[in-house]
């Protein structure tokens, strides 16, 4: 019997700043992380403008919350949505949370969880203001969630030169196996994947068009990976080193 600990995570949706199309990528994604013990979703439900929502909400169970919009201007949806996650924070009874949004307006709130010691999930759009996205522990771009962007074009894999032309991925990618390396040079691709997460909780390969890291470092091409079996012979590790430090610690060809 396993022991090991399942996450209970509180997900927490702002129906004004999110498309029901997304709530099946949504919920798998979530999945990686733990059960969603708690599903809520708040809007003004009176509204014709969250009718795609309503048709999704009883089948993936998520319970909507309704707020009154009280005073045009502001948006009662984003303090309904801050007292209830307070209200379950004091709880205790939650390992994580997840804030569906794309507004910047929940910043302090995603700060104030991770205060308390808990993770903090993001989810948004592309166009989310940057404090929130720096707020989480992690930011998932919610057009990577189906197989296609809100323009109903296909997400381009990009080519191995767009990549490399892409300094801040680069500079991200060798930080990270850099860190992460042990004196000969070789990183554990798992412990790369990690610091690359502290450093920027919205980097996900699927933003490039690729499904996993290894297959996002390999098309690249800046790093040599090597595969090596573990302990129990049967499971394998990908290890990484970067082509520039390889090519540092060759010797210098004699001269003839």
């Amino acid at each position: 019997m396993s022991t090991e600990k399942t996450e209970r995570i509180a997900v927490l949706i702002d129906a004004d700043n999110t498309r029901p199309s997304i709530i099946d990528g949504l919920l798998a994604e979530i999945a990686k992380y733990g059960v969603a013990s708690v599903r809520r979703i708040y809007g003004d439900w009176t509204s014709s403008m969250l009718k795609g929502w309503k048709e999704v909400l009883l089948e993936h169970s998520v319970q909507p919350i309704q707020q009154f919009g009280y005073t045009r201007g502001k948006n009662a949806t984003d303090s309904a949505m801050i007292i209830d996650a307070m209200d379950l924070l004091y709880t205790g009874k939650f390992d994580a949370f997840c804030i569906v949004s794309s507004d910047s307006d929940f910043t302090r709130l995603a700060s104030r969880i991770r205060e308390s010691g808990l993770l903090v999930y993001g989810f948004g759009e592309k166009k989310t203001p940057a404090p929130f996205v720096s707020a989480c522990d992690k930011f998932i771009y919610t057009e990577v969630l189906s197989a296609r962007t809100s323009d109903n074009e296909a997400i381009t894999r990009k080519s191995t030169a767009e990549l490399r032309k892409d300094t801040r991925l680069v500079r991200l990618l060798r930080n990270a196996v850099d860190s992460s390396s042990d004196e000969s040079g070789w990183a554990h691709l798992a412990t790369v994947g990690s610091n690359i997460a502290k450093q920027s909780p919205e980097f996900d390969p699927r933003n490039y068009g690729y499904s996993k890291l290894g297959e996002l470092v390999g098309a690249t091409r800046l790093f040599d990976l090597e595969e090596r079996k573990l302990g129990d012979g049967h499971s394998k590790s990908i290890y990484l080193h970067d082509k520039r430090e390889k090519r540092k610690k060759t010797p210098p060809k004699s001269e003839e």
